[in-house]
């Protein structure tokens, strides 16, 4: 592929960076970072503008805490000003990174997402008998930030792009052995962390040949009709991860399996036929619901948000076959400005 040039000039254009603050902003406008961003716009984003391009610019200090949904997460929360620098620089890379993704990636990709990936699990899960799934071990955690370098240079040329790139590739993870590690929370992070596995998705695409293939960041299932021919599949993965991409796979999770006893991928449980939740995901629904509704009455939240979220929060468990279980779950539920059970279908 063509390597790309001249895109660094669009990522320091004043109208691009104003553009990427309001996208930064969105969704915290109630912080006061947010707040005083856009009301001193113009004076914010000229003083970004002018260290960008006397090479000046540095990232700040992550802002970190821990989550565990489901599993337990760092997250590193990026400074204001350096989320605006993300959205500008992420607005040129993506076009560039998608020229090398495959159709079966949908993590970070306009028009994909995680139902689309679930939906084609089970359209996938209709046609083969068997399915294999893997999860990279410590992934974000352990990304060589030599290997990204080398992938960005393979499809880009302009010395800014690189810089920048450069820069936040070394502004690390907190707490991940030197040379290695993006931050969980970064819009960077995602981009990158997709775009480092490509070259997997292609060696399983166009080497291995693999009818029945998706990936969600860094989800992987496989489907085919001999249990055989996934279990050698699994070990060429394996190699090409350790020789390629300097990862592993985490062997405790994996899973091979008949469709017919449900793939769990993104917190659901795909059969051929329907798509249940997991009791985990129930649970996790059941408390943000309780939270959102928690926050409205002591003041914190006001009843769009809480409205809004909720809304947000049935839409994606409308995926799934859980009709029953929501009514139930509204029923008991204490009052609150919550959709009404109608929305619940």
């Amino acid at each position: 592929m063509k390597r790309v040039g001249n895109l660094f000039p669009a990522v320091t254009d004043f109208q691009s960076l104003c553009a990427a603050a309001r996208r930064a902003a969105k969704g915290h406008r109630s912080k006061k970072s947010a707040a005083s961003l856009l009301f001193h716009l113009e004076t914010e984003v000229l003083a970004l503008q002018r260290e960008l391009l006397d090479r000046t610019y540095r990232p700040r200090s992550y802002r970190t805490f821990s989550v565990r949904d489901p599993k337990p997460r760092t997250i590193s929360a990026a400074d204001i000003r350096d989320r605006v620098v993300h959205h500008a620089l992420c607005a040129v890379l993506e076009p560039v990174f998608e020229r090398v993704a495959i159709p079966a990636s949908f993590a970070c990709r306009k028009g994909k997402g995680s139902h689309k990936a679930v939906a084609r699990a089970q359209m996938l899960a209709r046609r083969f008998r068997y399915f294999l799934k893997l999860d990279v071990r410590h992934f974000f955690e352990t990304v060589s930030h030599e290997v990204l370098k080398r992938q960005i240079r393979r499809v880009v040329k302009d010395p800014g792009i690189l810089w920048l790139c450069d820069l936040f590739i070394a502004h690390g993870a907190p707490g991940s052995e030197p040379g290695r590690g993006l931050p969980i929370g970064n819009l960077t992070s995602q981009h990158f962390a997709n775009f480092y596995l490509a070259p997997l998705d292609h060696f399983i695409q166009e080497e291995l040949r693999v009818g029945g293939y998706i990936r969600y960041m860094d989800d992987l299932l496989l489907f085919a009709d001999s249990k055989v021919e996934l279990r050698r599949h699994r070990l060429a993965i394996a190699r090409f991860l350790r020789d390629r991409l300097d990862l592993s796979l985490k062997d405790e999770v994996t899973v091979l399996a008949p469709v017919t006893e449900g793939i769990p991928y993104l917190g659901l449980r795909v059969f051929p036929g329907t798509i249940r939740w997991s009791a985990a995901s129930k649970r996790r629904f059941c408390r943000r619901v309780r939270e959102r509704l928690a926050g409205w009455k002591t003041g914190r939240l006001d009843e769009r948000a809480v409205t809004d979220a909720l809304n947000s929060m049935i839409a994606h468990a409308a995926h799934a076959d859980t009709v029953a279980f929501r009514r139930k779950f509204f029923e008991n539920l204490d009052g609150g400005p919550v959709a009404t059970p109608a929305r619940t279908g």
